[in-house]
C-alpha cells in the first residue's frame, strides 16, 4: 500500500460544514491529492487531556461542541466508524516510546474531527480515530508523537492533524469573515510557511521565540498549534513541508494547510 501523507489543516468555524468559502472547496479536493485512506489518525485542538488519550469507541457520536443557533449545523451527522484494534496500536506505539496514553471511551468526533471531514470524505466510512493534544506539554513532545506515530503511514493510515494556523479568537470580533489577513497574523502566516518549507525544525520546535507575536497568533494554551507539531513530527524523516492552501477568514485566522510526505 502506497504511503499515506502527514498533513495539518485549519478546520476554521464550525459552519464551514455548511458554507464553506474557499478552504472548504479546498478541503473537499483535497483528497484528489493522494491514495484513499485506511484509516485516519486525527489529532484535533478540540480534544485536550493531560495526557494521551486515544478513542476507542467502534461508533462515534458526532460531537456538536460548539455554540450558536444554526439548526441545520446542530443536525448534522457524521457516522464514520472507529477503529479500536488501531486506537489500541497507537496507545502501545506510545508507551513503548515512553509517552503515557489511555484509550477514551465514550467519547464523539468533535468538530474540529468532523466538520473537515465531512467535506474530505462525505460518504463518512472511512474509520476515525482521534488523539488528544497536551497543552502543557512542550513543543517537543507534541513533535515526538508525531514522529512515534509515523510508521503507520506504512500501512495507509492517514495522519489529519485539524487546527488552525493563527488563532487570536479574541481580535476576531473586529474583523468580517472577507476582511483582509491584520499584519501580524499574516506575519506569523509567512513565518510558518517559510519555516516549514525550509525544514527549519530547530525554529518550528521554538516558535514561542523564533516567530513573529507567537502569543498573539497563539495564546496560551495553543491548542490549535499543537496539531500542526504532531503532523511535522510525522514527516520528520522529510522535513521540508509543502504548503497546501493559505486563505485567512475574520482578518486573523489563517486556515493555511500543509503536507508531509
Amino acid at each position: 500500500m502506497t504511503r499515506s501523507p502527514s498533513l495539518f489543516i485549519s478546520h476554521g468555524m464550525p459552519v464551514m460544514a455548511l458554507n464553506p468559502g474557499p478552504t472548504g472547496k479546498f478541503l473537499a479536493r483535497l483528497p484528489r491529492q493522494f491514495q484513499r485512506p485506511r484509516a485516519i489518525v486525527c489529532i484535533s485542538a478540540h480534544l485536550e487531556a493531560t495526557q494521551a488519550l486515544v478513542t476507542g469507541d467502534a461508533d462515534p457520536a458526532t460531537l456538536h461542541d460548539f455554540g450558536g443557533s444554526l439548526s441545520a449545523l446542530h443536525a448534522m451527522r457524521y457516522p464514520a466508524p472507529g477503529d479500536p484494534k488501531l486506537a489500541e496500536v497507537i496507545v502501545g506505539r506510545l508507551r513503548d516510546a515512553g509517552i503515557a496514553a489511555e484509550i477514551l471511551l465514550d467519547r464523539g468526533l468533535d468538530h474540529g474531527a468532523w466538520v473537515p471531514l465531512s467535506l474530505m470524505y462525505p460518504q463518512a466510512r472511512i474509520p476515525v480515530v482521534q488523539l488528544s493534544v497536551q497543552s502543557d506539554e512542550p513543543a517537543e513532545y507534541h513533535y515526538r508523537i508525531g514522529h512515534t506515530l509515523a510508521p503507520l503511514r506504512e500501512d495507509g493510515i492517514l495522519i489529519l492533524a485539524s487546527g488552525g494556523a493563527t488563532h487570536d479568537l479574541q481580535a476576531m470580533a473586529d474583523f468580517r469573515r472577507t476582511d483582509p489577513a491584520a499584519d501580524y497574523a499574516e506575519d506569523f502566516d509567512c513565518w510558518l510557511e517559510t519555516t516549514i518549507r525550509t525544514g527549519a525544525t530547530d525554529a518550528l520546535l521554538d516558535y514561542r521565540q523564533s516567530a513573529p507575536a507567537a502569543e498573539r497568533n497563539h495564546p496560551y494554551p495553543a491548542e490549535h498549534f499543537l496539531p500542526l507539531l504532531v503532523a511535522a513530527g510525522a514527516g520528520d524523516a522529510s522535513p521540508c513541508g509543502i504548503c497546501l492552501h493559505r486563505h485567512f477568514e475574520y482578518g486573523v485566522l489563517s486556515l493555511a494547510a500543509y503536507r508531509w510526505d
